[in-house]
Parts: C-alpha cells; sequence; structure tokens
C-alpha cells in the first residue's frame, strides 16, 4: 500500500503542472487583463468591460499611443509609459512562457505572490477564506450524510412500497432543482424577498457577535448558515440515499442474512448487527469524495449569493477582476485539495475494507 501511495502522490505533481497550464493558456486569449483593469479604474469606468462596451465612442486618438497601446482598448490617451509601467508592475512584460515558468518557480518555494488589487498577500488571502468554503462544505456533507443513511436504510426495507415510490420522486426533484435557482428561491421566501424576514440576507455572523454568549455565538452562527447549507446540500441526497438503498439490498440477497434469520435472529438485529456493517463499507468510504464534490460543486455559487467570504467567491471576484496570482493561487489550492482528496478515498476504502488491494489491481 506505501508504494501505491507513494505512486499517487508524485502523480500529483504532472496533474497539477497540466492544471495550472492549460488555464494559463487559456487566460492568454481572454481579454481584458489587470492593465485594462487597472486603467478602466484609474480613468472611473469602474470595470474593463465598460470600457470594451464603450470603444467605439472615441474618435481622436494620439497616434502615438494608438501605435504602442493596441491592445488596450481602455488606454485612450495615456501615455505609453505609462502603460509600460504598468506591465513591468503586473510582470506582463515578460513573454508568457517565462512568466509561467516564473510563477512554477514561485510555487515551489511556496511564494504565491501578492494580489494585484488588494496588495495582500495570496496565501494570507486562501487562509482568511478557506475556513468559511471548509465549514460549510463539512456540514452539508455531515447534514446529507445523516439524512441519507437513515432514508436508503428504510427505502431497502420498504423496497416497491408507496414510501418508496414517493420519497424516490422528492429526492430526484431535489437533485434535478440547481443550486443557486434554490438558493434564490430561499432568499425570497425567509431572508425578506417578497415574504418572511426570518434568516439573515448575507455573511456568517451578526454585528453583535462578539458580545453574544457562547450559546448566543453558537444559535447566531447556525442561524447565519441555516439557508446556505441548505441550498448547499439539497442535490446531496439523492446519489447518497440510492447508494445507501442499493448496497443495502445487495447485502440482504446474500446467504448470510438468510442463515441469520434462519437462526431465529429478530429482523433488526439481522438489520443493524449484519446487515448495516457490509452495506456501509462503500457509502463511509465514499466520504471525503462526496466532501469535495460539494465543497467545490456550490462554493462558488452559493457563496456569492450569500455574500459569504469563502474560497469560491474570492476565485469569482478574482477572475472578473484579472488578479492573476489569487486567479492561479485559489486555482491551485482547489487543485490540490480534489487530489488530495482522491488519494485520501483511496485509504479510507483500505482502512473500511481492508481485503481491497490497490497495488493488485494495478498489477
Amino acid at each position: 500500500m506505501g508504494a501505491y501511495i507513494l505512486r499517487r502522490l508524485l502523480l500529483v505533481i504532472p496533474t497539477l503542472l497540466g492544471i495550472m497550464l492549460v488555464n494559463f493558456v487559456l487566460v492568454q486569449f481572454v481579454p481584458g487583463g489587470p492593465v485594462d483593469q487597472a486603467i478602466a479604474q484609474l480613468q472611473g469606468g469602474g470595470d474593463v468591460f465598460e470600457s470594451f462596451a464603450g470603444q467605439g465612442n472615441d474618435a481622436q486618438l494620439n497616434s502615438q499611443t494608438n501605435a504602442v497601446n493596441d491592445s488596450y482598448i481602455g488606454a485612450r490617451g495615456l501615455p505609453p509609459e505609462f502603460i509600460k509601467e504598468l506591465e513591468e508592475l503586473y510582470g506582463l512584460d515578460k513573454p508568457a512562457h517565462e512568466r509561467f515558468l516564473m510563477m512554477l518557480w514561485n510555487y515551489m518555494t511556496l511564494d504565491f505572490g501578492e494580489s494585484y488589487f488588494r496588495k495582500i498577500d495570496v496565501v494570507d488571502l486562501v487562509l482568511e477564506k478557506m475556513p468559511v468554503s471548509i465549514t460549510l462544505g463539512l456540514w452539508s456533507t455531515l447534514i446529507a450524510y445523516a439524512i441519507s443513511i437513515p432514508l436508503g436504510i428504510r427505502k431497502a426495507v420498504r423496497d416497491g412500497s408507496r414510501f418508496d415510490t414517493w420519497t424516490s420522486g422528492l429526492i430526484i426533484a431535489a437533485y434535478a432543482i440547481p443550486g443557486f435557482l434554490f438558493a434564490i428561491l430561499l432568499l425570497v421566501l425567509f431572508a425578506g424577498g417578497s415574504y418572511w424576514q426570518i434568516f439573515p440576507l448575507r455573511g456568517l455572523t451578526s454585528d453583535n457577535f462578539s458580545d453574544l454568549s457562547l450559546l448566543g455565538k453558537v444559535l447566531d452562527y447556525f442561524w447565519h448558515i441555516a439557508l446556505p447549507l441548505t441550498a448547499y446540500t439539497i442535490g446531496a441526497f439523492t446519489t447518497l440515499t440510492l447508494l445507501t438503498k442499493n448496497s443495502f439490498l445487495d447485502e440482504i440477497k446474500k446467504q448470510y442474512v438468510i442463515t441469520a434469520r434462519a437462526k431465529g435472529l429478530s429482523e433488526s438485529r439481522v438489520l443493524y448487527g449484519h446487515v448495516f456493517r457490509n452495506a456501509m463499507l462503500i457509502v463511509i468510504s465514499g466520504f471525503p469524495g462526496v466532501f469535495l464534490s460539494v465543497f467545490l460543486g456550490g462554493s462558488l455559487i452559493i457563496e456569492t449569493i450569500f455574500s459569504l467570504d469563502g474560497l469560491g467567491r474570492l476565485g469569482f471576484e478574482a477572475t472578473v477582476a484579472r488578479d492573476y496570482p489569487v486567479m492561479f493561487g485559489t486555482l491551485f489550492v482547489f487543485g490540490l485539495i480534489g487530489l488530495l482528496v482522491g488519494i485520501l478515498s483511496d485509504l479510507t476504502y483500505v482502512l473500511v475494507d481492508p481485503r481491497i488491494d490497490f497495488e493488485r489491481r494495478e498489477g
């Protein structure tokens, strides 16, 4: 098993390299880089895309400036020396391959750079935002397991009944609802949109959080995350519930269950004393993968809708602002977490069921 883990860890390096390379190449073809963003802010445009929209309104162009600044649509009337200084400031005066190799070298030395527009180290930004995303992802995964496992067992026991049919319909319908659409619906219904003002609209804590008692802080925290957690978790029940149900149905049909019943054991003793332990192997071992899917799949849109300062929202804002250090820093973190969780999933399989041998399978 040690050799398998080592091989998987070594594969992390070329995989991350491929992820970074593909995204770096794609970014080179996307208009509106950090220089355009800086120019738009300096000229009061607020956003580079407004400069794109108004590019046909300036008739009088300085010929010398035009020759230098063809690639910067918003740089109308700005001296070429100033544009050159901006390029040097953001490191865009070097060829793309040099910038990519320099970025990789900095990442190898754990130097992720500084945000172009926030003037904060990328590492500090990521460490600041990561607890929000991890907390929401972890709570969502725990809630999904807490509901899906009992529901899946119940569906397996009552397979083919009306209960099994209508619960299947409900969880499939929940799976089909886009998370962002359900989040907006929750805001409209319960956060003062058009009906009830029951839950807060944004943030994880109240303004007076520091003045509350310990119990008050706990209640305030759960009061704030109720809607985001619901939106996060709405689509996570289906796969887990059906996986639990099918695992139990497979185990119930096996010979040892028939033998246990023939010995006179009660149905609950057979179900929870014998079937549960074997049927839960694949469900429990899939915990890291479920957490990763919730963590990566819902963080961007849900955090943006509920104004939560997590990694998803940080990456989105960095992409809009063309803040390359933050963009690639969050991409690196997401990619690394995804690859490590994949390895953790394999380890969990082995810990739960020692009969699994990945080295023998690879051989």
